[in-house]
C-alpha cells in the first residue's frame, strides 16, 4: 500500500471527523478509507484511532503520529508547489520596498533587464527608508540593510555593506583629523535618523568595543543628504560604503580612523513566508543573488 495514502486517509478521517466525510473529502469509497487506515495501522502494530458507531478519536499514540505526518504531508504540498511554480511563468503585481538611496543607486538599473526576463510581471516599487511591515502594507518583498536575526521575515543575504566614517579634506583641514571615536563629540556631525543606536556611535578599535555620544548639527533621514553635506564641507558623517565609495575613491571624502570599525551590515532580500512563495517572487530572488554575487561586499 502506498504509505502516503495511508497517511492521507488517515489525516483526513482526523480532520473530517468520521469515516464518510473523509471518503467524501478523497472521493473515495468508505470502505477504500477504513482499508488504508486499517492497513497503516497493521504496519505500525498500534492502534491510531478508536472507533464508536457515532465518532472517531485519536488514541494517544495515533495523537503523535497525526502530528507528524500531518507536517510531512504540508512539506511535500510545499514541495510540489515549488516545482510546478518553476514552470509556470511569473506574472501578476510584484510589490517591492527597498530603501530610498540603495533603491535609486542599485536597484533602479535592474529593473529594466528583470522585466526584459519576466515580460508578464508588472512591478510596483516603493522606496522608503522606514521599516515597512510587509503583510499590513501588501508587499511582496522588500530590501532591508540591517541586522535579520531577531526577525521573523524569511530573508535571503544579497551583500554585505559596512559604515564608513568619512569627512571632506577641507573640512579636516579647518577642524581637525579625530584620531579616537571620543574626539567626534567635539566635531561637526551629520547623522543618519534611523541609526537604531540614534546618535551613540559603536566602533571596535584595538582594545575592544567603544562608542561616543555624537552632537550632530543636522538630523536626516536620507543618506544622500549626509553625503552631500559632507562633501559641502560641513562635518562628519557615517554612512554604508555602498553611497560613499565613489567618493572615497575620488578623494572628495576621507575614511578617518580606519583601526576603529564600524558594523558591517547584510543587505537581505526578506518576504512574509518560506510557505508557498510565488513564482514572481522566487525569480526576482533568484535575479537579485546572480546579480549582487559579483557585488557581495563593497
Amino acid at each position: 500500500m502506498d504509505r502516503f495514502l495511508e497517511m492521507q486517509s488517515f489525516n483526513t478521517v482526523v480532520e473530517a471527523g468520521s469515516f464518510v466525510a473523509a471518503a467524501e473529502a478523497l472521493k473515495l469509497s468508505k470502505a477504500a478509507v477504513s482499508r488504508h487506515v486499517v492497513e497503516l495501522e497493521n504496519r505500525l502494530g498500534i492502534r491510531l484511532l478508536h472507533r464508536t458507531t457515532r465518532r472517531v478519536s485519536l488514541t494517544p499514540e495515533g495523537q503523535v503520529f497525526y502530528g507528524r505526518s500531518k507536517e510531512l504531508l504540508a512539506e511535500l504540498a510545499d514541495a510540489e508547489t515549488e516545482v510546478t511554480s518553476r514552470r509556470e511563468a511569473a506574472s501578476g503585481l510584484l510589490r517591492i520596498n527597498a530603501p530610498f538611496t540603495f533603491g535609486i543607486l542599485h536597484l533602479a538599473p535592474l529593473w529594466g533587464r528583470f522585466r526584459a526576463l519576466h515580460p508578464q510581471l508588472t512591478l510596483e516599487v516603493t522606496l522608503a527608508d522606514r521599516l515597512v511591515d510587509l503583510v499590513e502594507e501588501g508587499y511582496d518583498l522588500a530590501i532591508r540593510i540591517a541586522a535579520m536575526e531577531n526577525s521573523s521575515l524569511v530573508s535571503r543575504r544579497l551583500a554585505t555593506t559596512r559604515l564608513a566614517l568619512c569627512a571632506s579634506p577641507a573640512y579636516l583641514a579647518a577642524h581637525g583629523t579625530p584620531r579616537h571615536p571620543a574626539d567626534l563629540a567635539q566635531h561637526q556631525v551629520i547623522a543618519y535618523s534611523y541609526f537604531a543606536t540614534k546618535d551613540e556611535w559603536h566602533f571596535t578599535g584595538p582594545q575592544g568595543p567603544v562608542s561616543v555620544r555624537t552632537r550632530p548639527w543636522m538630523h536626516t533621514n536620507n543618506g544622500e543628504t549626509c553625503l552631500a553635506a559632507a562633501l559641502a564641507d560641513q562635518g562628519v558623517i557615517l554612512q554604508p560604503t555602498f553611497l560613499v565609495a565613489p567618493a572615497l575613491a575620488a578623494g572628495t571624502l576621507v575614511e578617518l580612523m580606519p583601526a576603529y570599525c564600524a558594523h558591517e551590515i547584510g543587505i537581505h532580500a526578506v518576504y512574509p513566508s518560506r510557505k508557498h512563495v510565488p513564482a514572481k517572487v522566487r525569480v526576482l530572488i533568484d535575479f537579485l543573488v546572480e546579480h549582487f554575487a559579483q557585488a557581495a561586499r563593497w
